[in-house]
């Protein structure tokens, strides 16, 4: 479970990017949070990766209080999040095996795992045949497919998936969707950023939607709000 509780985040000059947010996710959800640009999205994104400090409030992910935490203990907890953003941020001078091996070899896997979960996991997105391909020999599609193999290599608790759509024509969005709901059926928490209408019309999930730095949405599936 993840509870935000009346947190605040304030950068240079007092602007307020998020004011008294109060979230809720229970393990296993689907959850959207949407936005116009500039509207806090992706910082709180970076709130849960424990990327910035929020001003006040908590955040409390598994039990685990972030604002407690010491600091050696943020790599250990990074590895429990899956991250998938919109820029793919791919290792251009390594191919499709070897970037989705990379996330395993920095937590100090054996190379057998690596060469048992590696192929598993590109079957998962429908890469195995690209195996060897490099990232500039690859659609905009299967370089994000490559950038969501990496992230649940390490079989995250929660997958955050940061504007994972955006640089994606419609098709390839709806496929990459499609994948991520998959992806949550076999139990990852899924938090997708986005200021896509149609994609969050398409998928009928919950839909937090934050403006200028307040939730001022909490629709569920079934279309009524809380």
């Amino acid at each position: 479970m993840i509870e935000i509780i009346n947190l605040t985040k304030t950068y240079e000059k007092s602007k307020k990017t998020l004011r008294d947010v109060n979230i809720t996710i229970e393990d296993g959800e689907f959850v959207f949070v949407m936005g116009r640009s500039g509207s806090g999205k992706s910082t709180l994104i970076r709130l849960l990766l424990k990327e910035v400090e929020p001003t006040e409030g908590r955040i409390i992910v598994n039990d685990m209080d972030l604002g407690r935490m010491p600091r050696r203990y943020i790599p250990k907890y990074r590895r429990k999040l899956g991250v998938v953003f919109q820029d793919f941020r791919l290792l251009k001078d390594r191919n499709v095996y070897e970037n989705v091996a990379f996330a395993q070899r920095v937590i100090g896997a054996s190379g057998r795992a690596i060469r048992e979960s590696v192929p598993e996991m590109l079957r998962l997105v429908g890469l195995s045949a690209k195996y060897k391909s490099y990232p500039h020999q690859l659609s905009g599609g299967e370089q994000q497919r490559v950038a969501i193999a990496r992230a649940l290599i390490n079989r995250p608790e929660v997958l955050l998936a940061d504007e994972p759509t955006g640089n994606l024509d419609p098709q390839n969005a709806i496929e990459i969707m499609r994948l991520l709901d998959e992806i949550n059926r076999q139990g990852t928490t899924v938090i997708v950023v986005t200021h896509s209408r149609e994609i969050v019309d398409m998928m009928a999930k919950r839909v937090i939607t934050i403006d200028r730095g307040m939730v001022i949405g909490d629709t569920k599936e079934s279309g009524y709000e809380d």
